[in-house]
């Protein structure tokens, strides 16, 4: 694809403007052929544009919005009453084909209903999850979804997050024959919950899908399986816990001891520094939506630029990867029970 369209929600996330204006300056730094669509209250960030050149860019174009979705804002309200948020007018431009997938940091809950209502489901995904690419301990990748937009899930829809996953390892990764595991409080057969222990046999008579069992969560970043299904409650603690490791080994580094505990601090520092440095969540920023029909990207809340850039680099990705395409493909061509 020689040119794209992304569309940026100019003002979501907990700094908005001051941290999405820079990160579309850097973006298009890095990739000269990439369109953009910046969309919020464009006179509010009108400075911020004029101070990184973006106001009369040759690839920037803007969709003025007069409202914006805050953090604390429940998705009911945001999908019936705002409808001239630039959450809602962003995802309207993919919609519309004015933009080929849109980006936002702003509130998960209302980004997720706003996009479904707007762009609906793949025929046979009967509810979006979120996923996200994750480090393993060896520099490699691993997909985990559900990251907290289904609480609740049916065998049926770890099922089908399975399939979004094999196809995101497959397409975005280059993976062949990803192996799908179902993360669990054990390994054994007769561990789990019932959803758990029925999607398991699902899984393992579902044609094209490479299923390896269950995993424990001190296995989540070993590399231990290439996608990794669980419903929304359990993905978005474990990620948020292993988030909070990392800042709370970087906060160590910064807590100076003397002596030969200083020594030891500091070789420790350095080890997990060369181990760890892959694990910075900035690095693996922006979640998709998958099974939609159109791309969305989520970054995390509290991205700063070079985290929201990596957000936008991911929607490049999955447009020019035409993963939408691939995943209802896939889904067309397997038995999954539709109701």
């Amino acid at each position: 694809m020689s040119t794209l369209t992304l569309a940026l929600d100019l003002m979501g996330g907990d700094y908005g403007p001051s941290e999405t204006v820079p990160a579309a300056a850097q973006a298009l730094s890095l990739l000269p052929h990439l369109n953009l669509l910046l969309v919020g209250d464009i006179e509010q960030c009108r400075d911020l544009l004029d101070a990184f050149s973006l106001s009369k860019h040759p690839n920037v174009s803007f969709l003025h919005a007069t409202q914006s979705v805050s953090m604390a804002e429940s998705p009911a309200f945001a999908l019936r009453r705002l409808s001239d948020s630039s959450m809602r007018k962003a995802i309207e431009a993919v919609a519309a084909g004015q933009a080929n997938a849109c980006v936002s940091a702003g509130n998960t809950g209302a980004l997720m209903a706003i996009a479904k209502h707007v762009l609906k489901v793949i025929p046979g995904i009967e509810r979006p999850a979120l996923m996200s690419c994750v480090p393993t301990i060896s520099g490699g990748r691993s997909v985990l979804l559900d990251l907290g937009a289904n609480v609740n899930c049916e065998a049926e829809n770890l099922r089908q997050f399975a399939v979004l996953g094999s196809v995101v390892a497959e397409a975005v990764l280059g993976m062949s024959r990803p192996r799908i595991a179902l993360l669990n409080v054990g390994a054994e057969a007769n561990k789990g919950n019932i959803p758990v222990r029925t999607a398991a046999e699902l899984l393992a008579t579902t044609p094209g899908l490479n299923y390896c069992g269950y995993i424990e969560g001190d296995a989540l970043f070993q590399g231990a399986a290439d996608v990794i299904v669980c419903d929304g409650f359990v993905g978005n603690i474990a990620l948020k816990t292993a988030e909070g490791m990392v800042r709370l080994l970087s906060s160590a580094s910064h807590q100076q001891m003397k002596g030969w505990a200083g020594w030891l601090q500091s070789w420790l520092t350095r080890f997990f520094k060369r181990r760890l440095s892959h694990l910075n969540p900035d690095q693996y920023n922006g979640a998709s939506l998958l099974g939609l029909r159109g791309i969305v990207i989520k970054s995390h809340g509290r991205a700063e630029r070079s985290a929201f850039t990596n957000a936008i680099l991911q929607a490049v990705v999955e447009v020019e990867r035409q993963l939408p395409a691939r995943i209802a493909e896939r889904i067309d061509a397997l038995p999954l029970n539709r109701r």
